[in-house]
């Protein structure tokens, strides 16, 4: 009777469990939803060509700048002939980058002691100018052009314009080396009905801000 009880007890424990597995078994073989799916895109690094020098590419001119020079001075007058001696002085101005292209603006003032006529010397010379050029690398080749005004020890001082070119490279973000030559005329100076010509040869260096 005990064995016949036992096996009734067997059998329905089987019974009653049968559907319980096979409620589990679907959740024991179905796939996992668990992945590691790599982003659509990875995150690019990006380098900006907005910095003062850009490694391998080109510098940003962007800015005003003050600065000195210093070279020699050539004066040819109707009176006396040529004479050159040493001239320098300060500049001052700003850039503006366009891309391959900078434009800019300086005043600049240069002290002499040029002989430009009997008993005359040129003592000064002031520039509004007008630059413009294309970008090589780190460097910029530049025309310039603009107004001056002559000023001597004893014949007074007169108005002209000046043409020229120049090359400046930026050694840092900050400081910046150059060269520049113009070429000045000042016709019937203070109305003396003396013609001069001045060419100026100066090396330059400025700080950028």
């Amino acid at each position: 009777m005990r064995a016949v009880a036992l096996s009734l007890l067997t059998a329905a424990a089987a019974g009653l469990g049968a559907p319980a597995f096979a409620d589990l078994q679907p959740l024991a073989l179905a796939p996992s939803n668990l992945g590691f799916d790599a982003p659509s895109s990875a995150p690019t690094a990006t380098l900006s060509t907005q910095t003062s020098l850009a490694p391998g590419g080109s510098a940003n001119w962007t800015g005003f700048y003050l600065g000195g020079q210093l070279g020699f001075g050539s004066v040819d007058s109707d009176l006396s002939g040529n004479d050159e001696d040493v001239i320098g002085g300060f500049t001052l101005g700003y850039d503006h980058d366009f891309g391959r292209w900078v434009l800019g603006g300086a005043l600049d003032y240069d002290f002499a002691d040029i002989t430009a006529g009997p008993g005359t010397s040129v003592e000064e010379i002031f520039r509004v100018k007008l630059r413009a050029g294309p970008k090589i690398g780190n460097g910029l080749l530049y025309g310039a052009a603009g107004w001056a005004n002559a000023d001597t020890d004893n014949a007074g001082s007169d108005d002209g314009w000046f043409i020229g070119a120049g090359y400046e490279y930026l050694i840092s973000s900050q400081f910046s080396v150059g060269a520049e030559v113009l070429y000045h005329e000042f016709d019937n100076f203070n109305s003396t009905g003396t013609d001069i010509e001045a060419t100026t040869v100066q090396i330059r260096a400025t700080f950028r801000f």
